[in-house]
């Protein structure tokens, strides 16, 4: 569903990407793993459209995405949450969702002056769409909050949240679990569980090796802006190169 091909990207003279290159299969939940500084999150932000690589390509369902505005990225289907949630804190939970969907009628001025019933049927079909993902999230309780009173978890779950309005092919994940209480991060990791079971293909960037256990088939290993290896976990949690650059060299068994 995703090619890495070459990827290069620089800031000034730090090469954070140097051919950069990996896939991932549709119907995957693939992991990201690596130390710190090793360009995962710049990768992400490549993909996504924040930065514009200076090499390489991108592919996503055979289509080149590299260079592309975020805006034009998400309309393909491919859409990323930060490790950082970015959820509008003014706002009530239910109003979050209500602004992700594309092409909404009703923003539109020739629709909103034709005073079309069609406006009226997508608002009520995307309401009743909000609902139903909240409550797959567990936060329909919490839908008249506002954002800001959520915790660090439950925003995890909302951007989680958010992105399905979009109804994405693929969805990248930047460290859902940090900072995440045990109980939500079980939440967190059934849902995923579950949206991948209906077909939903993910890559996820996550530093607790519990969840990678858990989700991640393959897994993939960057270090020094590349991928150094991938495969199972229990195969690269093995690899001499992975124990030296990521896991510091200490034994892992599960």
């Amino acid at each position: 569903m995703l090619k890495i091909a070459a990827l290069q990207k620089r800031f000034g003279g730090v090469q954070a990407l140097y051919d950069c290159s990996f896939e991932v299969a549709e119907g995957t939940i693939t992991g990201l793993i690596g130390p710190n500084g090793a360009g995962k999150t710049t990768l992400f932000n490549v993909i996504s459209g924040l930065y514009k690589p200076d090499g390489g390509q991108i592919l996503f369902k055979g289509q080149r995405i590299d260079g592309l505005p975020a805006h034009r990225i998400s309309r393909v289907g491919l859409l990323r949450t930060f490790q950082i949630p970015r959820v509008l804190e003014g706002m009530s939970v239910f109003e979050n969702l209500m602004l992700y969907p594309h092409d909404q009628r009703g923003e539109n001025l020739l629709w909103s002056l034709m005073g079309s019933s069609s406006v009226v049927r997508q608002e009520k079909d995307l309401r009743e769409r909000a609902r139903e993902i909240l409550r797959f999230v567990n936060l329909f309780p919490l839908r008249n909050e506002p954002a800001r009173s959520l915790s660090g978890g439950q925003k995890k779950l909302l951007e989680l949240a958010r992105a399905l309005m979009s109804d994405p092919s693929m969805i990248m994940l930047d460290e859902p679990g940090a900072g995440v209480n045990p109980t939500l991060m079980q939440d967190l990791i059934d849902r995923i569980k579950e949206l991948n079971a209906k077909g939903r293909t993910f890559l996820l960037i996550e530093h607790d090796m519990d969840m990678i256990v858990k989700l991640c088939h393959p897994v993939v290993v960057m270090a020094d802006g590349r991928k150094l290896t991938e495969g199972a976990f229990q195969e690269i949690s093995r690899d001499e190169r992975v124990l030296s650059a990521y896991l510091g060299k200490r034994s892992w068994t599960f």
